[in-house]
């Protein structure tokens, strides 16, 4: 926990700031241990909650775009139906004690899977050790929502020999063109500080299409747990079939007190790009704020790796328009407090 009003804030930034090391620390960690790659397509399952789970989502449209693996993301203790030897399963959990995910771990070794474990330690880590299940440690010592570097580049780095080639010049090219990004993104007066001032005291809808929906659901998140405010994420075009229909029904009394964050990628189609540009005029029109924030990069994983850098200052951006400590989560703890034994185990995610 941060020690004083200060800390907290300068500790986040500084954790936001290392994404690229730990990106490429992960990766290198999670390469060496991957298993060879099979011939047929295959479903990996990967488990996991809050700041752990988001990990698998964010690799999930990167690694199904570019390989013939499913990643299909479990927030849940219970797996699917029909698990067997063939099956694999990757256990995340940053502080090693997420109850859901030590429930699914003890699930998936009954099933007979393939198991694998990302974990800082905990009592997921003591389970993988005795078990034999191979591990990927991760760096302890920081919230489990700041760990996302090494969580994604560690779970790119296990499926890595199903691409096409490896990913490690790649890796090591995207760590390189994110930190000066990094570094924009905590002006005072940068792109984050620039899409939080737009923000304000409005609600953030954070609206990205499918490729990028992790990303989005990264941003509501972290808009929560940093600034301590409610968030919404959707999908597109998903929802031109449903919330559109809302934003052209809300007054403007209650749009204005919205903001909409269009995370948007060059290698969206145009029928997509014309159905923003509509949402965009619609919803303006109601008198929401509309942020357009464009993904500009290399390919889809420079593209991930900057919106995730952006999104989190962006954050703490809102945070310190709100002097509100980023670092805590005392919500969650209460909770953890209050649920006491009836989970099996305690601990952050």
């Amino acid at each position: 926990m941060a020690d004083d009003a200060t800390d907290g804030p300068r500790r986040m930034r500084a954790l936001a700031a290392s994404l690229p090391s730990g990106l490429l620390a992960g990766f290198r960690s999670g390469r060496e241990i991957a298993p060879p790659a099979e011939s047929r397509p295959a479903t990996v399952y990967a488990v996991g909650m809050g700041g752990s789970g988001i990990a698998g989502e964010l690799a999930r449209g990167l690694v199904e775009s570019e390989t013939p693996l499913t990643l299909a993301v479990v927030r849940s203790p219970d797996l699917p139906h029909g698990l067997d030897h063939r099956s694999r399963v990757l256990l995340l959990s940053y502080s090693g004690n997420t109850w859901e995910t030590l429930r699914a771990y003890d699930a998936a070794g009954r099933a007979g899977a393939v198991r694998c474990v990302v974990t800082a330690g905990g009592e997921l880590g003591e389970r993988a050790a005795r078990d034999g299940v191979p591990l990927l440690p991760v760096p302890a010592g920081m919230p489990p929502r700041s760990a996302v570097g090494h969580l994604l580049g560690g779970i790119l780095g296990l499926l890595d020999p199903w691409f096409p080639e490896s990913n490690e010049a790649r890796m090591a090219r995207v760590a390189d063109h994110l930190g000066p990004l990094t570094g924009a993104y905590a002006r005072p007066r940068g792109p984050a500080a620039q899409i939080a001032q737009k923000i304000g005291e409005r609600i953030p809808f954070v609206y990205a299409e499918s490729a990028f929906l992790a990303l989005a659901r990264r941003w509501k998140t972290q808009f929560e747990e940093n600034a301590k405010r409610l968030a919404v994420f959707d999908e597109v075009p998903e929802l031109f079939h449903n919330a559109l229909v809302g934003w052209d029904a809300t007054p403007r009394a209650e749009a204005s007190r919205t903001a909409i964050l269009l995370l948007e990628w060059a290698g969206e189609g145009p029928m997509t790009r014309k159905s923003l540009r509509y949402l965009e005029k619609l919803a303006a029109a109601r008198g929401a704020a509309v942020v357009r924030v464009p993904l500009t990069a290399e390919d889809q994983l420079e593209a991930l790796a900057a919106g995730i850098s952006l999104g989190d200052y962006t954050s703490l951006f809102l945070a310190e328009r709100r002097k509100v400590d980023p670092y805590p989560v005392h919500a969650i703890t209460r909770l953890k407090a209050t649920l006491g034994g009836s989970a099996p185990a305690r601990g952050n995610r």
